[in-house]
């Protein structure tokens, strides 16, 4: 079992940086595919990010690419998405996920995190 928590949400203003963190508190994902997922008020979940086990490969949604990257720390057993430019469709609870797959593959993780959220306004 995996219980994964986010960290580094709050308001920030557009333009603006927000770096979320995504740590196991339990059990480990050194091995497992990670992502990150949004989910904007009244609007489904999208991902965002994945990134595959080692960090050899990384995805992008379209919305963000260029903007957002997506990292990863084994040693430490966490994922960061470091947010740049942040703009006010940025708005939504964020989540981390870990798929049970060592390589990223578009579609809901395995094990969740209970979501940060980040607010981009002036």
């Amino acid at each position: 079992q995996v219980q994964l928590v986010e960290t580094g949400g709050g308001l920030v203003q557009p333009g603006g940086s927000v770096r979320l963190t995504c740590a196991a508190s339990e059990g480990t994902v050194s091995g497992s595919a990670m992502g990150w997922f949004r989910q904007p008020q009244g609007k489904e979940r999208e991902c965002v990010a994945g990134i595959n086990w080692d960090g050899s490969g990384t995805w992008y949604a379209q919305s963000v690419k260029g903007r957002f990257a997506i990292s990863r720390d084994n040693a430490r057993n966490t994922v960061t998405l470091q947010m740049n430019n942040l703009k006010s469709e940025d708005t939504a609870i964020y989540f981390c996920a870990a798929q049970n797959t060592t390589e990223w593959h578009l579609r809901p993780g395995n094990y969740w995190g209970q979501g940060t959220q980040v607010t981009v306004a002036s």
